[in-house]
């Protein structure tokens, strides 16, 4: 008898020892099947049901699955279940479907009425197409059979619907943070445009009729006023520039420089000042800014600028030129021969055909 309860004795740790790795192997097996359906770790159920629990059994086997820690508690009759979630927040909610007593399609459309978002799983005894399409209008994210669902099947579908809600929340706070995104570079892009606007005015000011550039005419050289630029320059020549802008944002300036030498010799023929430049630049943009909205508003003004960039280098050279000419004005050259002569020579002759 000694020797039976010493081999017990010596059996025990090794019983225990296989139980402890079991219960590790199970727990592992729980935590990965959580981890392939996207569970949390923890779960706070609703079950919306009448006094004949359809549903029932599938709601608390969920509970005791254990693939997730699961805590379900239960609500009789749709002003329990909505009172319910008016004051408290739930993981899932699982409601009854029984005609007659419990209609679980007019407590979707309530819930989604008041702007829940939470996953609904409705659990019914009818297998029939017509009543899972009703459930799926009204909101509800999955309508299972009681005669066929399993356990398992429940939280893989719970598992779905939470995923869906999740993927649903962060598709909204992206478009919010890219609508606040795009109204702040639409808010930046109109005030850098008014402190440009702003820098000219306040050059104009400062330099009063000296702040036209090279201009043949001096009746036309006068400071126009920068509220003003677009009723002063012509029409055609603002819609010329647009279309330029136009095309500068979206194909840049490798495919464009042709046509910005074309119209900064344009404009120094016309006699168009750096200042008149500037304000043309600023009435068109602000004027597509404001066109666009909030769209893109930071990359347009951020192409403009480089525009305006280049045409101001175009249109320096270009007075830059006009300079040069003036100071060293153009020569006619002798004939071939006559380079060696001296002037008094080139006289004589001269007078010599005259008197001829």
């Amino acid at each position: 008898m000694a020797s039976i309860d010493h081999a017990f004795a010596g059996q025990i740790p090794a019983f225990t020892q296989r139980t402890m790795d079991l219960t590790d192997q199970l727990s592992e097996l729980r935590h990965d099947a959580a981890a392939a359906m996207n569970l949390p770790p923890r779960m706070r159920v609703l079950f919306i049901t009448s006094y004949q629990r359809t549903g029932g059994w599938l709601a608390e086997a969920l509970a005791s699955d254990r693939v997730t820690e699961t805590v379900l508690e239960e609500a009789v009759g749709a002003a329990a279940g909505m009172t319910r979630l008016r004051d408290e927040v739930f993981d899932a909610v699982l409601i009854s479907h029984e005609p007659g007593e419990l209609n679980a399609a007019e407590i979707v459309e309530a819930i989604r009425a008041g702007g829940t978002e939470d996953p609904v799983i409705v659990l019914g005894r009818d297998d029939e197409p017509d009543v899972s399409v009703a459930l799926y209008q009204a909101g509800a994210d999955a309508y299972l059979c009681v005669a066929t669902a399993t356990a398992r099947l429940l939280a893989w579908q719970v598992a779905r619907a939470i995923e869906r809600v999740q993927l649903i929340r962060e598709n909204r706070r992206y478009v919010e943070g890219e609508r606040q995104r795009l109204e702040l570079e639409h808010s930046e892009a109109s005030r850098l445009l008014a402190q440009q606007r702003t820098l000219i005015g306040d050059l104009e000011r400062s330099f009063g009729d000296s702040l036209p550039l090279v201009s043949d005419d001096t009746s036309s050289a006068q400071p126009i006023d920068s509220r003003a630029a677009s009723t002063v320059l012509p029409a055609g020549l603002m819609a010329h520039y647009e279309e330029l802008v136009r095309a500068y944002v979206v194909m840049g300036s490798g495919n464009l420089a042709d046509e910005m030498r074309t119209l900064a010799d344009l404009l120094v023929t016309a006699g168009l000042t750096a200042h008149e430049a500037m304000l043309m630049h600023l009435d068109v943009v602000h004027e597509l800014v404001r066109g666009r909205g909030c769209r893109s508003a930071k990359h347009l003004v951020s192409r403009a600028e480089l525009l305006i960039l280049e045409i101001m280098v175009h249109l320096a050279e270009g007075y830059r030129g006009r300079w040069l000419e003036k100071q060293q004005p153009a020569q006619q050259r002798p004939l071939p021969g006559f380079d060696d002569l001296p002037a008094a020579a080139l006289g004589g002759s001269v007078s010599r055909g005259d008197a001829a």
